[in-house]
């Protein structure tokens, strides 16, 4: 039998568009997803009046945090807390606690991302007065006792204020830095008599 050009490229065309047809199905097909809940971000547990401690290894408070409402997410093993409070402590130094109106922190509490109208307390001390940063967002590392913000940051200390872009706080050293943008104004604190 003897096939004549165009029966030939009929024949070569038919079968172009089968392996075409082929190659797009396969491309364009969806994996099996399983529909068994895993992948959805729902909670498991729910707590109200939360609070967690974490002390060192001498036994003494490190940070409590709290909060009226958390929720729990097994997908990504994370928790969700509404208007949350942590405060972290040393020895021999004034308190820092840092609230929100929302926090989301990792499964071992490592990280805790506050966000919403966040403020940054430090406790007044007999030497100085009590010194407030405001936020719109934080990142606190809990072991390390570090936080930072690419956000624009607000201090006041008295009548003291600066502001500025971007800040890292080390409660360890009991510093902040702004990392630009830093305007401020600074008044001498009197002497005690």
């Amino acid at each position: 039998m003897r096939f004549g050009s165009s029966q030939l490229f009929v024949i070569v065309l038919l079968a172009l568009l089968a392996g075409l047809s082929f190659w797009l199905q396969k491309t364009i097909a969806q994996p099996d997803v399983a529909h068994d809940g895993k992948l959805r971000h729902d909670p498991d547990a729910m707590a109200e009046n939360f609070m967690i401690r974490q002390f060192d290894e001498r036994g003494q408070i490190k940070y409590r945090l709290t909060a009226p409402f958390m929720e729990h997410f097994p997908d990504d093993d994370t928790s969700e807390l509404k208007s949350p409070t942590l405060t972290h402590y040393r020895p021999n130094a004034a308190s820092l606690t840092l609230t929100g109106k929302n926090a989301k922190v990792t499964s071992q509490g490592q990280t805790v991302y506050l966000w919403d109208d966040v403020k940054a307390v430090r406790a007044a001390t007999p030497d100085r007065p009590e010194m407030v940063a405001r936020m719109p967002d934080l990142t606190v590392q809990t072991e390390e006792g570090i936080a930072f913000t690419p956000s624009p940051v607000v201090i006041t200390e008295d009548k003291s204020w600066a502001k500025g872009v971007g800040m890292r706080l080390d409660n360890n050293a009991s510093t902040f830095e702004l990392q630009s943008q830093v305007t401020g104004l600074s008044y001498p604190r009197r002497a005690k008599k």
